[in-house]
């Protein structure tokens, strides 16, 4: 039997929009209100995260989540096809800066789906001719500036230059959708099947931040503490006092752990290398 007329129960949106009608004098006290309202199950824990992801992205700037320069995957034009397609392929990205020699000399984005033309057997293959235009930004650009330029421009990449006009990183709208929805699934996330620690090449592994560090040890050998951790993750937050960014690292037990991918919230990924073999 359907509810009689002015007798409907309000929804979790009007008991939400009731609580907020109280006017937050600032951000801390809107948010304040939110938690409040996800205690009073009037607000899921996942609806409150991203409502919290959205404030801070207008606080954050593109250094903040930019992949740094070092970390940068790029195709230097004057390579052939058949040299750095298998990078191409490796990697797994849908876009590539194109450079000059240079890594301060960017001179437009490869996209790799252009790259079947090249396997089509096209005759006059010619990368310099596929270059779409690359967008530059600056590393104090806001956030949620970026995003909408992102959105009115349709662009996924930029590239970030510093204040003396080189190039500092690149930051795509993955990295800032990211902010506000939590990690998404890209070239340096694992099948769920898979195991915690994969080996990419000779001295090199890939590691889930949830590894457990009884598990990391047996594997690499080494002796960490777990008596104040469980995860690997949390050891290596632990050591930088704060929730590291991605490229940035740090030297454990004879290894060098990088952050490979990481969001405001946590770390999901992590590669590892014997520090020893760093200078080799």
């Amino acid at each position: 039997m359907d509810d009689a007329p002015g007798s409907r129960k309000p929804s979790w949106l009007d008991r939400l929009g009731a609580l907020i009608m109280r006017e937050p004098e600032d951000r801390e006290h809107l948010v304040e209100l939110l938690r409040s309202a996800h205690g009073r199950n009037l607000l899921d824990g996942e609806a409150l995260s991203m409502i919290e992801g959205a404030l801070q992205v207008s606080e954050m700037r593109v250094r903040d989540v930019m992949i740094p320069r070092a970390q940068m995957d790029v195709i230097d034009i004057n390579e052939t096809p058949d040299r750095f397609i298998p990078s191409v392929i490796g990697t797994g990205h849908s876009r590539f800066p194109v450079i000059d020699r240079d890594r301060d000399h960017v001179i437009g984005v490869l996209l790799a789906k252009d790259l079947l033309r090249y396997y089509a057997g096209e005759e006059e293959f010619n990368v310099r001719q596929m270059l779409r235009p690359a967008v530059f930004v600056p590393e104090s650009k806001r956030l949620n500036v970026l995003l909408h330029e992102f959105r009115k421009n349709r662009n996924h990449m930029a590239i970030v230059v510093d204040e003396y006009g080189g190039v500092a990183g690149l930051v795509t709208i993955e990295d800032v959708l990211e902010q506000i929805v939590g990690d998404i699934e890209d070239e340096y996330d694992f099948d769920e099947l898979e195991d915690n620690v994969l080996r990419e090449k000779v001295g090199r592994w890939r590691v889930k931040a949830q590894t457990e560090i009884a598990d990391f040890n047996q594997v690499f050998g080494t002796s960490l503490p777990d008596d104040e951790f469980d995860t690997v993750g949390g050891l290596v937050i632990h050591r930088f006092g704060r929730l590291p960014k991605r490229g940035e690292s740090v030297a454990i037990d004879g290894l060098r752990l990088t952050v490979l991918r990481a969001d405001s919230r946590r770390l999901y990924s992590l590669q590892v290398e014997r520090a020893a073999e760093e200078g080799a």
